[in-house]
């Protein structure tokens, strides 16, 4: 069982809601891979004028957690304000909090991340911070009051998995009573399974299942993928070897003469 902020969860996979051919689609996804928290942008759909409301009566039918976030979000204070007003939308003191620094890749600002989760923990929030494998970062995060930190693994949208397996890994044995969810760059279920093998407590998808040919076939093999990694890390994988090991030994070998 996962908790993240005293919330127990059994499902390792969190769900994006955005860019789903419909809002039928997106249901069938949540329900078909077992999730129990989405994540909502309040920017996004706000934007989106008078779909908005349906699309929050939507997301408080699915009977599942809410993790607002902050998509979208460039500054500081965009961040910590879009925030508040997601407090008062879903009625939760989670917030997913982004503030992105780089146009092309969406590589978080740092700087400014570990500011505006300062602001909102001092609000009462309960931050959970899209970040980098940087553990200086991630020791600010920690330090400025965040539970929970969600490491990218590669640039948001991007399918490439992940980028730096040794920077994760360190990060997981840097921290290890620490929750830490992948987010970001992930595109196949082999992706979530390798990370889940390090060791890491669950991941967050949204492109990689919303942009299939099948969202909720899709996000049903990613719920599988998660698990199968998750419970590979606890079994205790063999290591890798320099050189071939029999499987059969050649101690007690039957000799036919």
């Amino acid at each position: 069982m996962l908790e993240l902020y005293r919330t127990p969860v059994s499902s390792r996979l969190l769900l994006g809601t955005a860019r789903y051919p419909s809002p039928a689609v997106l249901a069938e996804a949540v329900r078909r891979c077992g999730t129990e928290i989405i994540t909502v942008s309040l920017r996004r759909e706000t934007a989106g004028g008078k779909n908005g409301g349906a699309f929050f009566e939507l997301i408080r039918e699915l009977g599942v957690h809410v993790l607002p976030n902050t998509a979208g979000c460039h500054s500081v204070s965009e961040a910590v304000l879009t925030a508040k007003m997601a407090r008062e939308v879903f009625s939760t003191n989670w917030i997913k909090l982004e503030v992105i620094g780089h146009h092309d890749t969406l590589q978080p600002d740092v700087f400014g991340l570990v500011e505006a989760a300062r602001i909102l923990v001092g609000e009462g929030f309960e931050v959970f911070p899209y970040t980098t494998d940087d553990l200086v970062v991630a020791e600010r995060l920690l330090g400025a009051g965040c539970k929970v930190l969600m490491p990218w693994c590669a640039p948001i949208g991007s399918a490439m998995g992940p980028q730096n397996l040794p920077a994760l890994r360190a990060m997981r044995a840097e921290f290890p009573a620490v929750p830490l969810i992948v987010d970001a760059g992930i595109g196949r279920p082999s992706h979530a399974a390798t990370v889940m093998e390090l060791g890491y407590d669950a991941v967050l998808l949204n492109t990689a299942v919303a942009g299939a040919g099948d969202p909720a076939a899709m996000a049903e093999a990613f719920a599988k993928a998660i698990e199968a990694g998750h419970a590979a890390f606890h079994a205790g994988m063999l290591e890798p070897r320099d050189m071939a090991v029999p499987s059969t030994p050649a101690i007690g070998k039957a000799v036919f003469s």
